[in-house]
């Protein structure tokens, strides 16, 4: 394993880490294991925006006995409500939440203290300053988070967390569909016919984001390096053509600032797989000639990437994982009976779904999630 400078924070991280959000999908017990086996092979950073008990208590688990090993990313404003994530700026919420991310982590402080989740210009302009802000400082000075960082799909945002002075580091979605798109708050036009007519380039806002970023001396850390898997597959990438976990991750890192790419993991061979990366050869790792040889390429209609932040649902459903089940099954001429087993197997069905899209309003790319839960209920008929 490879390890990188984190910017101005002068930590060492590994330059492939773990990013967390499909802890909660598997037994406590496998995650729990899954975690010790990438740190056994390198890996030394993991990002936790999850609010949820089972995911921090799987990560507390893990780093037990090597806590100084970890560097971890804790986000602030991320929290768990009537059983459910919800971001939020108020300051109480805020505090309930950061103490049970100590309590479940077995910590004291955390590494990288991460202000959740900024993609609008309203809310860094007035819902990040005054009492959010005045308590991550508070924290950072009790010494309960050693570095502030910031969380943000927005290179405009990006850009201004870089030029604030506090903000130390950012976790930053890259990969090279993303990086051919021109700004936006809501994301919507990263899936919506909007790239650019060559791929010759990276977005002109994203190149000053990324140079002004090795300027200031603040790290990037990489969060939906494969756009949700979608670039691995032909028929969903909208290039037209798939890459590899190591092309993907060769990507992120050759963009400045870069030092960590956290990819989502669910079982140890795709561990292996993404740190197939530290021994593959510089064919292996060539992304130009698959970018090169694309197709005119495509991301319409808005397509979910499981990143959980559509929640809470009114309803309790599960909608990242019911998206994830629903793409899973059109991928097929017809739907296993294992995929619709564990459908049936939710808590909460699509079916149950009233259509009052406060989740739209939520989603970073613009998943038409209503539509969706209507032709999942279609798909397997509940």
């Amino acid at each position: 394993m490879q390890y990188r400078r984190l910017g101005k924070t002068n930590l060492m991280v590994s330059e492939i880490g773990f990013g967390g959000e499909w802890l909660e999908r598997h037994p406590e017990e496998d995650s729990v294991s899954l975690l010790k086996y990438a740190h056994e092979r390198g890996i030394n950073i993991v990002d936790c925006w999850m609010p949820d008990p089972k995911s921090r208590d799987i990560i507390g688990r893990a780093m037990e006995g090597c806590r100084e090993e970890w560097y971890v990313q804790g986000h602030v404003g991320s929290t768990w409500q009537n059983g459910q994530y919800t971001r939020t700026r108020d300051v109480a919420q805020c505090k309930l939440a950061f103490e049970d991310l100590l309590r479940r982590l077995m910590t004291d402080y955390i590494d990288l203290g991460m202000i959740h989740y900024v993609d609008r210009e309203d809310d860094w302009n007035a819902k990040v300053p005054g009492a959010y802000l005045d308590y991550v400082m508070e924290l950072k000075a009790q010494g309960k988070i050693r570095h502030i960082g910031l969380s943000t799909h927005n290179p405009v945002i990006a850009k201004k967390a870089a030029e604030s002075g506090f903000v130390e580091m950012i976790l930053f979605s890259v990969n090279p569909a993303f990086d051919l798109m021109p700004p936006t708050e809501n994301i919507e036009d990263y899936f919506e016919n909007r790239y650019a007519e060559n791929l010759d380039g990276v977005d002109p806002v994203r190149v000053e984001m990324y140079k002004l970023c090795e300027q200031r001396d603040v790290g990037l850390t990489v969060m939906k390096p494969f756009a949700g898997g979608r670039l691995f597959q032909a028929d969903l990438s909208p290039f037209g053509v798939a890459f590899t976990p190591a092309q993907c991750i060769h990507y992120c890192l050759t963009k400045p600032a870069v030092a960590s790419v956290l990819c989502g993991y669910d079982t140890p061979d795709q561990v292996d797989a993404a740190l197939a990366y530290e021994t593959a050869s510089d064919a292996e790792k060539d992304y130009a000639s698959v970018l090169a040889g694309a197709p005119k390429h495509t991301f319409a209609g808005g397509q979910c990437t499981y990143c959980g932040h559509c929640r809470p649902c009114p309803q309790n459903i599960d909608i990242a994982m019911v998206n994830k089940l629903y793409d899973l099954a059109v991928m097929q001429p017809e739907v296993p009976a294992s995929l619709r087993e564990h459908y049936l197997s939710l808590a909460h069905h699509a079916g149950e779904c009233i259509a009052c899209r406060g989740c739209e309003t939520r989603c970073p790319f613009q998943v038409k999630v209503a539509d969706r839960m209507t032709k999942t209920a279609e798909l397997f008929g509940k």
